[in-house]
């Protein structure tokens, strides 16, 4: 039965694919030349100039109603010149009182109505530079790149704009500078184009060229815009040299040489752009500083995985579109695996100096992270349809410095390391068809014994390659990866025992774990084909494989390897309003997936889906399915371990986004099917526009968590591996407080601020006997007999054979862990690309080994103890020639 289900999908599948067309109806606009004096960009469309042109309208309704006439009337108009593109925008209004214009940073328009123009100026039908403005006059630009599937906010060009309010609506006027734009050198040009309206009150979206909802693309469905004659992109040069102070305050230790309470330094560094061609740019920065960026959330990590935290660093975070290349579809957990993960660049130090390499010492400066000398990149895309990415940067051999009785030496706790990533991509057929590669290397001086252990050398490679049609909504991808690592056996040895392969495991006899090794390769890919757009049904079906010996983590991101997965994705989608509802969704998955030994590591399912309602009110709500499989990590290197099968349960309400008020309630439940492991996590979110200028969000949460398979140490009795676990009880508490007030558009306040606490507590301790079995069978708890705490020394000894004698020990795992992190920055733009930061960040940590959790009083000892305080000043200048 099962085998006539899957080929009657595939069957439907295949033959609503080969039946699919293709047809795109395209709007043309015409540029006008500006033959005399330029337009003033103050807001009111009222040069000469302007009447040249005549207006643009029959705009389309995208939301609510697809394809509706829209509620208000939009007009807009283009002019050029040899160096700029001139817009003028006219959003009518009936009710101009209801307008919202809410005061914000760039990039941060979220509460407001909304007018932006999108620019496809290399005609890939696949990239567009998008400009846009609410009637405050914040700005918003972006970078798109693959159809609309990657979107760069941190794209800040040059550009200039100014709005108006009028009794009858309001009015954007925008000069942007064709050295923003990249294009090919010609006589004569079509570029894509789009312009864009939102009715923020009506949580309406209206579009000047029609892109239906369930469309696969979006770029791809641009209008033109021709008339562009005798223009040329100017090669750029900028410079943005910037000086930064920073003051230190922490808590001094008497007798610590290091810890003496203040830190002060200065410093200075240079960023900058130079336009290669008209298409291609080359970004550098030399002593790159990030004070001002956001801190990383806060969190306990109990499981074997590394945690994965965003890019928020600006250098690279802009053009960073370019260089991504995921292992696998979609949007999960998965989809942070990649070859590219630019957090390893200026990571923290590896190495910690130990008494095992001859380090002896009382006091210790250590390096929070590795500093960057200096990167570059190369990025942009060539008239014939080449997307070209080179990324180079070179890390210091970082130091720590050891204090022993007042003798001080250096030690090297981070090579100096060079990253280099290449990405190239071509286009065919209007982007409908597309080829890509990338490869990286990072290449490590190591000159010390004790860092052997890291990798000399790492290479990975990768090829991809994506087809579609019928308006890009059936599609084919493949992706090929490599990965080949060059190091002392200590480091090779390294990678194999990680948590992502643990070749060590007793009962891996599929591949080889040898000491001896000085290189490792492994290979993986992705395939998939199925249906995205164009109608309310899509589908998805797919699969992966990571070999054994693929690593990516020198430069990339990789939480397991030795893996092969099927997948299975079938979604409606229901775009129109029908009744009371709004618009709605239903998916459907469907996943299993083995290791190269032939063992089922997981399989599943979940059915989730939304719906929102036509006030604007709504939920989203998912239940998953998780079937018993076998565990490569359970046991942290041990043998394959049997887990148990559970349940989970999810649902989020929200209310209606268009008011100054907004609030969403998400619930999470977990149940196992052991009866003991269960957990659930609450979040309520709530944010106020108090008024035009200022936005206060408070987010708390709360986790509950029982496991009754936690892992907690492994040791050896009689020659013999004893792996040892518990049942934890984990309590976690925290907020996330914003406030972003901003008295103009190039003048902002922000402040981030999140208190945390984690407790956990641990009992029912037991060792695993049986790891294949299942439920109780996997294991022999202790008794009272077999297991003692000391509270002297906080340690449990375990006497396994019951002969009174000790056989083994565990250190008292319970943890009451408590962090706050704040971030306030005040952000000048005082003149177009010149910017002044003052920043305070505020950190306070504390620990105590108890598990209990009491949420006040925890609060309490947290702010109750001594906070490290770093102030900074950063100024930056742009020059352009």
């Amino acid at each position: 039965m099962k085998v006539f289900y899957k080929g009657f999908v595939f069957f439907f599948m295949l033959t609503t694919i080969v039946l699919a067309k293709d047809q795109i109806s395209r709007k043309t606009c015409q540029a006008y030349p500006v033959n005399s004096v330029a337009p003033k960009i103050d807001g009111k469309l009222d040069d000469p100039c302007w009447q040249k042109a005549p207006f643009q309208d029959s705009f389309v309704q995208i939301k609510p109603v697809e394809n509706a006439t829209p509620s208000q009337k939009t007009n807009f108009k283009v002019l050029y010149d040899k160096t700029n593109l001139y817009v003028g925008i006219v959003a009518y209004d009936t009710e101009p009182d209801k307008i919202e214009s809410q005061i914000s940073r760039r990039d941060q328009i979220n509460s407001s109505d909304f007018l932006a123009v999108a620019l496809d100026s290399y005609l890939d039908r696949r990239t567009a530079f998008v400009f846009g403005a609410n009637p405050a006059g914040v700005k918003s630009d972006i970078l798109i790149s693959e159809d609309g599937n990657r979107q760069d906010e941190s794209w800040d060009p040059i550009w200039e704009v100014k709005t108006s309010v009028t009794d009858s609506g309001w009015i954007v006027e925008m000069r942007i500078p064709f050295s923003q734009l990249r294009f090919a050198q010609k006589a004569s040009h079509t570029w894509g184009f789009q312009v864009y309206r939102k009715i923020y009150r009506n949580q309406e979206e209206d579009m000047w060229q029609y892109i239906p909802r369930n469309a696969a693309g979006f770029v791809s469905y641009f209008g033109n815009l021709t008339g562009l004659e005798g223009i040329h992109s100017p090669k750029r040069v900028e410079f943005l040299p910037y000086a930064v102070s920073q003051l230190h305050l922490f808590q001094a230790e008497q007798g610590d040489p290091f810890a003496t309470g203040r830190d002060f330094r200065f410093d200075f560094g240079l960023d900058g752009k130079i336009g290669i061609t008209s298409d291609l740019t080359m970004d550098y920065t030399v002593n790159p500083d990030f004070g001002q960026v956001e801190a990383d959330p806060s969190e306990v990590n109990l499981t074997a995985f590394e945690t994965f935290f965003e890019e928020k660093r600006p250098f690279f975070i802009e053009g960073k579109n370019i260089f991504e290349f995921t292992l696998a579809m979609g949007d999960g957990d998965m989809s942070q695996e990649k070859i590219f993960y630019s957090r390893r660049i200026g990571r923290s130090p590896q190495y910690y100096p130990s008494a095992d390499d001859g380090f002896n010492y009382d006091f210790i400066d250590m390096p929070e992270q590795t500093r960057i000398l200096g990167a570059a990149k190369l990025s942009g895309k060539t008239s014939k349809g080449w997307s070209i990415g080179l990324l180079d940067a070179v890390t210091n051999a970082e130091k720590a410095v050891i204090d022993d009785q007042g003798r001080r030496q250096s030690v090297t706790v981070e090579p100096l390391t060079n990253f280099l990533v290449g990405r190239l991509q071509k286009d065919f057929d209007e982007g409908n068809t597309s080829i890509g590669g990338i490869v990286t290397a990072t290449n490590r001086q190591i000159n010390q014994d004790y860092l052997k252990f890291l990798n000399k050398s790492a290479y990975t490679g990768g090829i991809d390659f994506r087809h579609q049609w019928a308006n890009k909504a059936y599609f084919v991808n493949f992706k090929l990866v490599g990965s080949h690592l060059i190091g002392d056996p200590k480091a090779i040895t390294r990678v194999q025992e990680s948590s992502a392969r643990y070749f060590q495991r007793p009962d891996a006899d599929h591949v080889k774990y040898d000491t001896t090794r000085t290189t490792l390769s492994g290979h993986g890919g992705t395939f998939g084909i199925g249906k995205v757009g164009n109608g309310n049904w899509r589908f998805a079906v797919g699969g992966l494989w990571r070999s054994p010996g693929l690593e990516l983590n020198d430069v990339g991101f990789l939480r397991r390897a030795d893996q092969i997965m099927q997948f299975l994705w079938i979604g409606y989608r229901l775009n129109n309003p029908i009744g009371i509802i709004r618009r709605a969704d239903l998916n459907i998955n469907q996943w299993q997936a083995w290791n190269f030994a032939g063992d089922q590591l997981f399989s599943g399912g979940n059915i989730n889906g939304g719906i929102q309602f036509t006030n604007l009110w709504g939920f989203y709500t998912g239940i998953n399915r998780q079937q018993d499989g076998y565990s490569p990590y359970l046991l942290r290197g041990g043998p394959l371990a049997r887990y148990t099968g559970s349940w989970n349960f999810w649902i989020r309400g929200y209310s209606n986004q268009s008011r100054d008020y907004q609030f969403a309630v998400s619930v999470g439940i977990q149940r196992n099917d052991d009866a003991v492991s269960n957990g659930y996590q609450v979040r309520f979110n709530y944010s106020q526009k108090v008024n035009n200028r200022l936005k206060v969000e408070i987010n708390p949460f709360y986790a509950f968590n029982r496991d009754n398979l936690q892992y907690v140490s492994r040791e050896t009795f009689q020659n013999e591996d004893r792996y040892l676990f518990a049942r934890l009880i984990q309590n976690t508490f925290g907020v996330v407080f914003r406030l972003n007030y901003s008295p103009t558009p190039n003048l902002s306040f922000q402040y981030y601020g999140q208190p945390f606490i984690s407790a956990g507590k641990y009992n029912h301790f037991k060792r695993i006997t049986n790891p294949r079995a299942k439920g109780n069978d996997r294991f022999q708890e202790f008794d009272a007999e077999q297991i003692v705490y000391d509270p002297q020394d906080e340690t449990y000894y375990i006497d396994e054979n019951r002969d009174g004698v000790t056989d083994y020990s565990i250190s008292y795992p319970d943890f009451n862990f408590k962090e706050f992190r704040s971030n306030f920055v005040i952000r000048w733009e005082y003149q177009p690309g010149s910017t002044l930061f003052l920043v305070w960040t505020q950190s306070r940590n504390d620990f105590i080994g108890n598990g209990s959790f009491q949420a006040f009083s925890d609060f309490k000892q947290l702010f109750g103890s001594r906070p490290d305080n770093v102030f900074l000043i950063k100024l930056n200048y742009w020059l352009s020639m």
